[in-house]
């Protein structure tokens, strides 16, 4: 994450409340917003497991 609470961290490691706030409010434009998408998506559907075999 670039900013705020939680910069410098994977994005696949803000908690998912966070990240539904963010798809309440809105998602930023551009690529970041398509990343946070894609990541609340992940988490939703309960796949974050398989992005965390390619980080760690």
């Amino acid at each position: 994450m670039p900013f705020g609470k939680y910069k410098d961290r994977y994005l696949i490691d803000l908690p998912e409340a966070y990240l539904v706030w963010f798809r309440q409010k809105g998602f930023p434009e551009g690529k970041l917003g398509r990343y946070l998408q894609e990541v609340h998506e992940l988490k939703v559907n309960g796949l974050e497991p398989l992005v965390r075999k390619f980080i760690r």
